[in-house]
């Protein structure tokens, strides 16, 4: 992990393993109304890679302790990539459909309604 200790975030890309089949259309996480898969960050996508923004902890060698990750344990971890705020940060973003407050987001806990039972 070389070199990424000089960052304060890093995005991690992964599989998400234990998503149910794909569909065009899903009721997402923290909304009860059915929205179009590419306008969500449900797991159930045509191809099921998923992207979290993760805070570093520390980094010891080939080990990056992190906290932030909306992960299943044991989630398919493809690649790494530093968060570069001169690249990465948006001032003036909209979230659509999306009115959870950040307080409800923090709190709320997965349904499980996106993993193959």
């Amino acid at each position: 992990m070389v070199d990424l200790d000089g960052f304060s975030h890093i995005y991690l890309i992964y599989e998400f393993h234990k998503a149910s089949s794909f569909k065009l259309s899903v009721r997402p996480f923290m909304d009860n109304k059915e929205h179009g898969v590419f306008a969500t960050r449900a797991p159930s996508r045509p191809n099921p890679v998923g992207i979290s923004i993760v805070k570093i902890i520390s980094v010891n060698k080939n080990r990056i302790k992190i906290t932030g990750a909306d992960v299943l344990n044991g989630t398919p971890l493809l690649d790494i990539k530093p968060y570069i705020e001169q690249f990465d940060k948006i001032e003036l973003s909209k979230s659509g459909w999306m009115t959870a407050s950040s307080k409800d987001v923090e709190m709320a806990k997965s349904d499980n309604r996106f993993i193959n039972k």
